[in-house]
């Protein structure tokens, strides 16, 4: 969390959170106007959970992680449309979203996929609430997603209007919680673990003290919130007491970290196919570092089996180090195979793999030693920007490296995601756009 800072009377904040409705839900709707008023889910990766439910589909308590195959009779007799994810639809509509949002103000700060903050500072001539609603009205205008907006002083108070705003119809998906007697009749009602940034672990300690809602932690002892919840908490009393101690975040912080894994859509056994999953991976790690002009200079691979299924169970990594740190797919993925080669063991079912890129450097830092290659260096960061500037301009995949294979999509790999029931990327695939006639 950000340093607290020391706000003077005369400078009040004012934040607002602005929240996608099930987002990934809407998105879906948004193409397919049928679903509107219908139970609609979208499940995890591989189709394995629900991560996103309408507003109907909660009605029929179907809750958020929920299995597939434990809640079949539910969608079976309800008749709960069932989609598999589609990030690309979800990531494009979500830059249209945000890119809507920061026409209403000179400061954004970018939560989540779903979630921004906007600071609504110097804005206390106007009408705040119907001020939210225009941009409702507005973002939902241009990008087709309903959203619910809260405001306070400060951005844990914003995040509980928010919630509030939208669990209760009576406010438009609009909480404005800057009024002092409106705090009051929220956070009295509102169940400690519903503050953000109160976790079930700290909701249990809290509970066990008595403080069982927001307002009781708001007025509770700040040195003995800080010694049950560490310096976190003491923020977290003083934010639900209308200090701001936490600000916007408009520049997002380089990855220290960067990590592609998944799990593969049916059972995987050989080893050519571990390196092409594996590929695959790397090159997504790679668009990212290179996206935040970073250089890796350590990389590791992981594979595992299934842990949930009987029968022999294995897992193994290795690491490789690159002494002056690299963003080339093709550098980094012959050094994942190489790896792959060590940890690879035959006759078992692999489940999972995965890369990690740790050690991460801007690229202005790279040092070479007497024996390294700089020409070579060299020309594999213009192969790079050729490839990054074709693929963004034509769409992931129209270049890539030989490793990645080369099957049709009617030839999915064993080790491609299960996605039976995704729906087409509207907005980033040519083959895809809608087609009016």
């Amino acid at each position: 969390m950000s340093t607290p800072r020391v706000l003077s009377p005369a400078t009040p904040n004012v934040f607002a959170l602005v929240d996608g409705n099930s987002f990934y839900c809407s998105c879906e709707r948004v193409f397919n106007p049928s679903l509107n008023n219908q139970p609609v889910i979208v499940l995890s990766n591989n189709d394995g959970c629900a991560v996103s439910r309408s507003d109907e589909a909660k009605a029929l308590g179907i809750k958020m992680g929920d299995p597939l195959h434990l809640i079949k009779d539910i969608v079976k007799r309800n008749r709960v449309r069932v989609y598999s994810s589609n990030y690309a639809l979800y990531g494009d509509l979500s830059a249209r979203m945000m890119s809507t949002l920061a026409q209403f103000t000179p400061e954004m700060e970018v939560y989540s996929i779903d979630e921004a903050f906007l600071s609504l500072d110097g804005f206390g001539n106007r009408d705040l609430s119907e001020y939210a609603r225009e941009i409702r009205r507005v973002v939902r205008r241009d990008t087709g997603i309903p959203t619910a907006i809260g405001i306070g002083p400060t951005k844990v108070l914003a995040k509980v209007a928010n919630r509030v705003a939208k669990k209760n119809n009576r406010n438009d998906g609009v909480l404005n919680l800057c009024d002092r007697a409106t705090q009051e009749e929220v956070l009295h009602t509102l169940p400690v673990e519903d503050v953000w940034g109160i976790g079930a672990r700290s909701a249990a300690k809290l509970n066990h003290v008595g403080v069982r809602t927001a307002k009781q932690l708001r007025d509770a002892n700040l040195d003995e919130m800080q010694r049950l919840l560490t310096i976190v908490g003491r923020r977290i009393v003083l934010e639900l007491r209308g200090e701001s101690c936490l600000a916007l975040e408009m520049i997002q912080e380089d990855r220290k970290q960067i990590v592609c894994s998944k799990s593969f859509g049916r059972p995987v056994y050989t080893l050519a196919e571990l390196q092409e999953a594996v590929a695959n991976y790397v090159t997504r790690a790679c668009e990212k570092l290179r996206r935040q002009d970073g250089i890796c200079h350590t990389m590791s691979v992981f594979i595992q089996t299934n842990r949930f299924k009987d029968g022999p169970q294995y897992y193994n990594s290795g690491m490789i180090k690159m002494d002056a740190g690299t963003s080339s797919t093709i550098r980094l993925s012959a050094a994942a195979n190489r790896v792959l080669e060590q940890i690879f063991r035959e006759g078992i079912e692999y489940k999972k793999a995965g890369v990690i890129f740790s050690d991460i450097r801007p690229s202005a830092s790279v040092q070479f030693s007497l024996f390294d290659d700089q020409g070579q260096h060299s020309q594999d960061a213009k192969v790079m920007k050729v490839m990054d500037a074709i693929n963004a301009r034509m769409g992931r995949n129209t270049l890539k490296i030989g490793a990645c294979g080369n099957t049709s999509p009617s030839e999915a790999p064993a080790w491609e995601m299960q996605a039976k029931m995704r729906t087409p990327c509207y907005t980033t695939r040519w083959a895809d756009l809608l087609k009016v006639k």
